[in-house]
C-alpha cells in the first residue's frame, strides 16, 4: 500500500492524495492551486497519474482548493465515481459551475484587454463541463461504511469547518489512513466542532495554521470596532470573503451586531456574490446540520441586501454613503471583490477586512504584508484604505486545536503527515507534535511516495 502526496504540500492548496492499494488507486480530494503563479501553474499540467485508470475519488469537502480541479480530472479521462457527503455535493453543484463561469470570464476579459501572454487565453474549463461533472458524484452518510472493493473501506465523519466537510478513515489491509481533511474549531458561530476519531495506523493532517493561536479578542467585538471607526470617518468597509462558511458567520454576526446596535442600524449590508447567496439559501435550508436557527436565518434576510446582476454590482460601486460590502473570492483571486478593490482600495477612508487565511502571492497576503499598490486586470491600483485581518473568524482549527483533535486517538499512529499548510506553518506542527504528543510526525514533499 503506498500513499503519494500530490498538493497541498508547501503550500495550502491543490489537495491532492494518491492511494494505492493492490491494483486500486483511490484519489483524496482534488483541488484547485491559489497563490503565486508558479503554483497556480500546476493546474495546467498534465496530471501526475492516468486519471483513466484511477478507481475512485474521495472528496472531503466543496471548497475549490479540494474539489476545484474535478472537472479537469474528467476531462482527463476519468468517469469512475466520486463520494462525498450530500452537503459537499450541493455545495460543489454550486461552487463547480461558477468556477468554471468565472474562469470564461477571466479568460474573455484577457483577451479583451490583451494583457495574457496566451494568445488566446483559455479557461481551465467551462461552467457547462463543470455542471457535466457534477454527474459523477455520489453521496454517502457520515458514519457510514463505504464499500470500495477488494476489502477496501471509506468512512466520511464531520469535519466542522463548512457544511458537509468531513474527515476520511480509509481500512485496507489490515490499517486504517485517517485523512482529516479541513478541520473546524471546536467554538464556531456555526458550524458544530469536528468529531474526534480513536484509532488509526497513519493520519495525513492539514496544518493551515499550524504555527498561530486565533486571537482571543472575539470577532463581533473587532468587527463592531472597525465598521464603527470607518463609518464615522464616513468610509465603507470592504470584506473579501470565501463564499461558502465565512461569508455565512459574517452575516450572522453582522446582523447580530446590528440588533444590539453595536454597529450603526442604518449602515446598509451587502452581499455581493452570487455563490454566497445561493450557498446561503442552501445552508439556510440545511440549518438542522448547523448552529442557526430559522429565526436566525429570517433575521439575517431582512438585514441583508443581495447583490444579484452585475448591473446591481457597478451601481454598489457607485455609491458614496458608508456602507459594508462581503464579496468573494475571500483571497481577492478573482470574481467581483476585484472591482470593489478598484475603487475602494485608493481611498483613505475606507476599511478593508480579511477574514481567513491568505496564500502566499495572493493580493489579500500582499495587502497585508503593506503592499501600497496592488495589480488587479493588468493595471496597478493605490492601496490607502486602511488593511485588517481577523484571524478570530477562521473556519480552521489553530494550532492548539489540531493538538486536540490528534490527543483523542487511543493508541498512537506510526507516523502523522503534515500537509496543507505554508512551510513553517506546517514544520511548526511538526516541532509540536513530536514534542508534545510524543509522535512521528513528518512534512513530505511535492510527489513524496510512503509506503504504508
Amino acid at each position: 500500500m503506498k500513499l503519494q502526496f500530490l498538493g497541498a504540500v508547501d503550500t495550502v492548496t491543490g489537495s491532492k492524495y494518491l492511494l494505492t492499494v493492490g491494483e486500486k488507486k483511490i484519489l483524496i480530494d482534488c483541488g484547485l492551486y491559489q497563490g503565486v503563479k508558479n503554483t497556480r501553474r500546476r493546474n495546467w499540467q498534465p496530471l501526475p497519474f492516468d486519471a483513466k485508470k484511477l478507481d475512485a475519488v474521495l472528496l472531503t469537502h466543496a471548497h475549490l482548493d479540494h474539489s476545484g480541479h474535478i472537472p479537469a480530472l474528467i476531462k482527463a479521462g476519468y468517469k469512475g465515481t466520486i463520494y462525498c457527503t450530500q452537503g459537499t455535493k450541493a455545495l460543489c453543484s454550486i461552487l463547480l459551475p461558477d468556477s468554471g463561469h468565472l474562469q470564461e470570464e477571466d479568460a474573455r476579459f484577457a483577451n479583451k484587454k490583451a494583457f495574457s501572454k496566451h494568445k488566446p487565453a483559455l479557461p481551465l474549463y467551462t461552467e457547462d463541463e463543470a455542471r457535466a461533472a457534477i454527474k459523477y458524484f455520489s453521496t454517502i452518510n457520515f458514519n457510514h461504511s463505504l464499500d470500495l472493493g477488494n476489502g477496501i473501506t471509506a468512512t466520511f465523519t464531520p469535519a466542522g469547518h463548512i457544511l458537509g466537510a468531513a474527515s476520511i478513515t480509509i481500512e485496507a489491509e489490515g490499517k486504517k489512513i485517517v485523512f482529516s481533511g479541513d478541520l473546524g474549531r471546536r467554538v464556531d458561530p456555526i458550524m458544530y466542532p469536528p468529531q474526534t476519531l480513536s484509532d488509526a495506523d497513519y493520519v495525513v493532517i492539514e496544518s493551515t495554521y499550524g504555527n498561530r493561536r486565533h486571537e482571543k479578542t472575539a470577532p463581533d467585538e473587532a468587527l463592531a470596532e472597525i465598521i464603527t471607526k470607518t463609518a464615522n470617518r464616513g468610509g465603507s468597509v470592504l470584506i473579501p470573503s470565501f463564499a461558502v462558511g465565512r461569508a455565512q458567520t459574517l452575516l450572522f454576526l453582522l446582523t447580530r451586531l446590528k440588533k444590539e446596535n453595536r454597529i450603526p442600524s442604518i449602515l446598509p449590508i451587502y452581499l455581493n456574490s452570487p455563490m454566497a447567496t445561493t450557498s446561503t439559501k442552501l445552508m439556510f435550508d440545511s440549518n438542522q446540520q448547523i448552529r442557526l436557527t430559522e429565526a436566525d436565518c429570517r433575521a439575517i434576510d431582512e438585514n441583508v441586501n443581495y447583490v444579484h446582476t452585475v448591473e446591481e454590482s457597478i451601481e454598489l460601486n457607485a455609491q458614496k454613503m458608508p456602507r459594508i460590502i462581503i464579496s468573494a473570492s475571500g483571497m481577492a483571486s478573482g470574481g467581483r471583490v476585484l472591482h470593489h478593490l478598484k475603487n475602494m482600495a485608493p481611498n483613505h477612508r475606507n476599511s478593508i477586512v480579511f477574514v481567513g487565511f491568505q496564500a502566499a502571492g495572493t493580493r489579500g497576503a500582499r495587502m497585508l504584508d503593506g503592499a501600497e499598490q496592488i495589480k488587479i486586470h493588468g493595471a496597478y491600483y493605490d492601496v490607502k484604505a486602511e488593511i485588517h485581518r481577523l484571524d478570530s473568524l477562521s473556519a480552521h482549527a489553530d494550532s492548539d486545536g489540531l493538538i486536540q483533535w490528534l490527543q483523542h486517538f487511543d493508541h498512537s499512529p506510526r507516523n502523522v503527515f503534515i500537509t496543507h499548510g505554508e512551510p513553517d506553518a506546517a514544520d511548526c506542527l511538526r516541532l509540536r507534535i513530536c514534542d508534545e504528543l510524543g509522535l512521528k510526525a513528518s512534512v513530505p514533499g511535492y510527489q513524496d511516495s510512503v509506503e504504508l
